[in-house]
């Protein structure tokens, strides 16, 4: 198969960021592998899940698997954009915490 201009223009334009910024690309992979990890994380979740809702065996414990998940799963997301938000502000080459700003 042939790549496209776009797609062989895009790449070379990535490669040369990284060149160009090598923390940048360390972020951008440390990004990745951590969306790669949740997504996993979430997926066997699902499909635990997913199998707990097939034995159950009446309307009230399939109602509390559902509510269990939701709110594991709230909390799971609610951590992963924490994590990312951490990620993300060591973009700027600084992580600040909140009491490191003087008054």
């Amino acid at each position: 198969m042939t790549q496209s201009k776009t797609e062989t223009k895009s790449s070379q334009d990535a490669n040369a960021a990284a060149a160009f910024n090598p923390m940048a690309a360390t972020l951008w992979q440390d990004v990745l592998q951590e969306s790669a990890r949740f997504i996993t994380e979430r997926l066997q979740k699902d499909l635990e899940t997913q199998q707990a809702m097939l034995g159950c065996k009446s309307p009230a414990e399939l109602l509390q698997l559902q509510t269990d998940f939701y709110q594991s799963a709230l909390a799971d997301y609610t951590e992963q954009t924490t994590r990312m938000l951490k990620l993300m502000s060591k973009a700027g080459g600084t992580s600040r915490e909140y009491d490191d700003i003087p008054l």
